[in-house]
């Protein structure tokens, strides 16, 4: 039973009070057809309202089978809604862009009641009320009578016990109107069904009880629950349990996320012109961050491109002597901390000590020392698949072990001779080329550089012993001859336009000695020449005949009786002795020639590529050789058999004056005659120190002012004064003078080295005949005057300061490593560098994680320090691009925002635009929460769409953005693409957004009055 009990409510204008109700009561029976009469504000509708849950009373109370409603929540009106009460407007309420199906539907959504039965329900619904075959009509495209069935069939399709009609017939005609009378005469068979209407006779002819309401009370009532239908009432609920009550035990309403996804869609669909310019405002901000990730991710595709094609040539790579290039980067661009720049003056300048933070972290690990021997046998150990103990092998593609080898090989030139391949070798041996200083001095630095451009490399060696590695393979082409088969055999590498440089040329004995002279000369005299471009054919150059020869050929033991038995004697400069080792040399040919293929890295660094087979032979020969074998016995571990020297004394130190003195003026004695001329002439051109003093500052008296001092620089120096002035205008008086004063020593040393050598010569020529070329008796004699100053006027402190500056040194000046690598011997089982080469950039990261675990678990002095070249230098480059991205992308972020909020207003009127619909929903039972799902879903299809048209609008447009790229870089493989994970991002990203944008509307939405929305328009 449903009872009222004294309710009232008002309604509060500002100062106006209005009362709807006042002290109503009223019973209902389960089963009854109700008509609620009065005139025009007499609260028919209000009463009808606060029945079925849509308004709140302020006092009394309503009753439902003896169950008070004054501590219903929210949820639980909206369950009664739902499960209890059906409504039929007078204006139908039926929601437009929904199909007929789909609003009668909607309420069994909202209970939770599956698809199929659903719809087999809403159709028997439309059915009852006559539309069977009206179900995918829409509402605009029904007559009124058929709408309002369409409400009706709404209202009954959960089957409520109580239907609510609001002036039901209010809008239709005469007929209509009497069939849906009809139609809720049938129903009130077996519910309750209460109307409101104005038309009294339609009221007496269908009503089975009229109740009259006039100012908020009731005036009259027809048919009232008696007592006895009262305790009969209670007696049944008190016994089963009455049908409100099971109603109420159900579940509680909920409208899935499809169902408002739906809900959303139909009504974004009817409008799809502002959807479309809605979602493609909100993609301006997804287009741009989508076109600075495809431009990014391109750019970053093309350096990771070349970090894997350079894989081969620059390998993980490990050294003896590791140089920590990072720690010195780190420590140059270290900042000053916070803390002190807080205690310094905003008007000071203050220095950066830069310079010794990079030194100190070059410096600081000088004395570490990678132990390659152990990591060595931890490598080989690996790579042999029946020792190894992890996955190194499955990454590495080839192994280097580099020993600092030097290919000495020799070939025929153009004069028939042999020459080495090395160009400075010919530099030196000629002596036209050394014209002074200056010939010296290009040659040396020539020497100095030429080692960074060797013309002999190790090619990679493959696995299980194969001479080539696959990735060398890979990464040329064999234009002539064969891949080497042999130690012996070497191949030419040329580049993609089938040059080598003339260098190699001169190497493979094409061009001769005289002209690579006469270049030189010629870049020495300024001179411009005109050099021929030369050429060979590929079969003239496949069997090119070389000879190699070791380090410790370049030495001969010249045997004596001595107990010493013998010494090593360099021949070198010996044409006739080289030219006997070069012909019983190793031969070596020219098996083949290759090319590097399109788009690959060069993994062979020199001109000729020679097997590792030839560096065994090299280690294994030089160490079996003589000199090494004697160099290495326990009886020279300190003598060095090049000098017959010792490598360190340790008594020399500790020589006293006397002694010092008794030993110089022996190996004085033992000295030549031209020998002791020029250390007497060393001697008296040195002046006392007193005496420089005293000359130098009777020349400095002479200059007293600034003045004359920048009068004496202007002569010295050719200047000027005027010139000379402005040079010296930084330097104070005094630093002036000091400098004046460095320069006043060395002329007077240089004024005494003259003195001496004008003395010397004035001797030999007195004392020389005239037939006596040399000067024999005038070296005799300056020797003569040196045996008696040595003899007669020299103290002891003064012999051993002779015997400082002219006694040579009884040690060798190298170690013992130095002596051996001097003669090219090495340990096969300790290199100085391993290289580790991966095919792809995966498998390098794989080797470092393999390097970091051998770390973890090696010893703390064999843990190894290693350089990732590639890393080094692609690191900075994918800073910078991360960088530059991350500021657009911040950029273009704020088109984002203010899409957002422009997506947020546009939503809020969708909520005015949807007010009457948000009624509707609310009447059949949808929450609060079920409101603001409506309209965040509608916020997610907006963002969805953005995002998707934002997608395919930056796909579209990278298709001119790359053809703008490849011509500004002139880089064709350079392609921006979009990645289809950050293409997933920037669509969640968008929805996330216009889902907080909606969030406020969506609240407005689901805070309105469910009555207030219905009388919207």
């Amino acid at each position: 039973m449903l009872e009222i009990k004294k309710v009232s409510k008002q309604y509060k204008t500002g100062d106006l009070v209005q009362n709807a109700l006042s002290s109503v009561s009223l019973e209902f029976r389960s089963n009854e057809f109700v008509a609620v009469l009065g005139p025009s504000g007499s609260g028919k509708t209000t009463l009808l309202n606060i029945i079925g849950g849509l308004d709140r009373y302020d006092s009394g109370d309503l009753v439902i089978n003896g169950v008070s409603t004054k501590q219903y929540t929210s949820r639980d009106w909206d369950t009664y809604r739902n499960h209890t009460v059906g409504f039929v407007f007078q204006s139908y309420n039926l929601i437009p862009h929904q199909s007929v199906l789909s609003n009668v539907e909607l309420a069994l959504t909202l209970s939770g009641v599956s698809k199929q039965e659903r719809r087999r329900r809403a159709c028997e619904a439309l059915e009852q009320v006559g539309l069977k075959g009206q179900e995918h009509k829409r509402p605009n495209q029904m007559s009124g009578g058929q709408m309002q069935r369409v409400a009706i069939a709404r209202a009954l399709v959960n089957n409520p016990d109580i239907l609510l009609a609001d002036e039901p017939t209010g809008a239709l005609d005469s007929e209509t109107g009497t069939q849906v009378m009809e139609l809720l005469k049938k129903v009130a068979k077996d519910r309750l069904v209460i109307m409101v209407t104005h038309n009294a006779e339609l009221a007496e002819q269908y009503a089975t009880r009229i109740v009259k309401l006039h100012d908020g009370q009731i005036s009259s009532d027809t048919n009232p629950v008696s007592n006895d239908e009262r305790t009969l009432t209670k007696e049944k609920e008190r016994g089963a349990g009455s049908t409100f009550d099971k109603k109420q035990k159900k579940k509680r309403t909920s409208m899935s996320f499809f169902t408002a996804l739906s809900l959303s869609l139909n009504n974004l669909s009817t409008k799809k012109g502002r959807t479309f310019l809605t979602s493609f405002a909100g993609s301006i901000g997804i287009i741009g961050i989508a076109l600075i990730l495809a431009l990014s991710t391109g750019i970053q595709n093309y350096v990771n491109a070349i970090q894997k094609d350079t894989l081969t040539s620059y390998p993980i790579t490990v050294e003896r002597e590791p140089n920590d290039f990072m720690s010195m980067l780190t420590a140059a661009n270290e900042k000053t901390d916070d803390e002190t720049l807080k205690n310094r003056d905003a008007d000071s300048v203050y220095s950066d000590p830069r310079l010794y933070k990079m030194l100190n972290a070059t410096v600081s690990d000088g004395d570490e020392v990678n132990d390659l021997a152990s990591f060595k046998k931890y490598i080989d150990s690996e790579l042999d698949a029946s020792t190894a103990k992890t996955d190194l092998r499955e990454y590495v593609s080839s192994v280097r072990y580099g020993y600092g080898l030097t290919v000495n090989a020799y070939v025929i030139g153009t004069d028939g001779k042999y020459h080495s391949t090395d160009i400075t070798s010919a530099l030196f041996a000629d002596d036209e080329t050394s014209e002074g200083d200056k010939g010296v001095s290009m040659i040396n630095m020539m020497t100095s550089r030429m080692g960074n451009m060797n013309l002999w490399d190790e090619i990679l060696s493959g696995a299980d012993g194969a001479l080539v590695s696959e990735l060398v393979l890979n990464q040329y082409e064999l234009v002539a001859g064969e891949w080497p088969k042999s130690a012996n055999d070497v191949v030419l590498v040329i580049d993609k336009n089938n040059e080598i440089s003339d260098v190699a040329f001169y190497a493979l004995g094409l061009m001769d000695t005289a002209e690579i002279t006469r270049i030189f000369n010629s870049v020495l005299k300024g001179e411009e020449i005109v050099t021929d471009t030369r050429s060979a054919k590929f079969e003239e150059l496949i069997g090119t005949e070389f000879k190699l020869i070791l380090n410790s050929d370049y030495y001969s033991k010249s045997y004596s009786t001595d107990e010493n038995g013998g010494s090593w004697k360099y021949i070198g400069d010996d044409a006739a002795a080289m030219d006997l080792v070069i012909k019983n040399g190793l031969d070596l040919r020219l098996a083949g020639i290759i090319r590097p293929n399109d788009n690959k890295a060069a993994s062979v660094n020199g001109v000729f590529g020679y097997t590792s087979a030839l560096s065994d032979y090299i280690i294994q020969k030089t160490n079996e050789s003589e000199i090494v074998r004697e160099q290495k016995s326990p009886e020279n571990v300190n003598l060095d058999v090049l000098t017959g020297l010792p490598f360190t004394l340790d008594s020399e130190n500790e020589l006293s004056a006397d002694k010092k003195a008794e030993e110089v003026t022996a190996y004085f004695a033992s000295l030549t005659d031209m020998q002791k001329t020029e250390i007497y002439k060393k001697i008296i051109a040195e002046p006392e120190q007193t005496e420089l003093d005293a000359v130098v500052e009777e020349y400095m008296a002479m200059y007293p002012t600034r003045e004359s001092m920048v009068q004496l620089a202007a002569a010295t120096y050719g200047f000027d004064v005027a010139t000379a002035e402005e040079y010296l205008s930084d330097y104070t008086d005094e630093e002036l003078r000091t400098l004046m004063r460095e320069q006043l020593v060395s002329a007077v040393k240089k004024k005494y080295a003259d003195k001496a050598e004008a003395e010397i010569m004035q001797i030999i020529f007195e004392h020389s005949a005239p037939n006596d070329l040399f000067g024999t008796a005038g070296y005799a004699a300056v020797a003569d005057i040196f045996d008696k100053t040595i003899a007669n006027d020299t103290s002891v402190e003064k012999l051993a300061e002779y015997y400082d500056k002219f006694m040579p040194s009884k040690v060798s000046g190298t170690t013992l490593d130095e002596a051996l690598e001097k003669l090219g011997a090495v340990d096969p089982d300790s290199p100085k560098t391993v290289n580790l080469y991966a095919a792809t950039f995966e498998d390098k990261e794989a080797i470092a994680d393999n390097i970091a675990e051998y770390n973890r678990n090696a010893d703390e002095d064999k843990a190894i320090e290693y350089t990732d070249y590639v890393a080094l230098l692609m690191s900075g480059v994918t800073t910078m691009i991360d960088a530059v991205s991350y500021g657009l992308i911040a950029f273009v972020a704020i088109s984002l925002v203010v899409s957002s909020i422009m997506i947020g207003i546009i939503t809020y009127i969708s909520v005015l635009e949807r007010t009457k619909e948000i009624g509707i929903l609310r009447s059949i039972g949808a929450s609060k929460r079920d409101i603001s799902s409506v309209f965040n879903a509608e916020t997610l299809i907006i963002g969805f769409c953005a995002g998707a048209i934002g997608i395919i609008a930056s796909m579209l447009l990278c298709i001119p953005l790359n053809l703008i790229v490849r011509s500004l870089t002139g880089i064709d493989t350079l392609t921006a693409v979009l990645p289809w994970r950050a293409g997933i991002i920037l669509v969640l990203i968008s929805m996330v957004l216009t889902l907080i944008a909606g969030i406020i509307p969506s609240r407005i939405a689901a805070k309105k009055d469910p009555v207030a929305a219905l009388r919207s328009e």
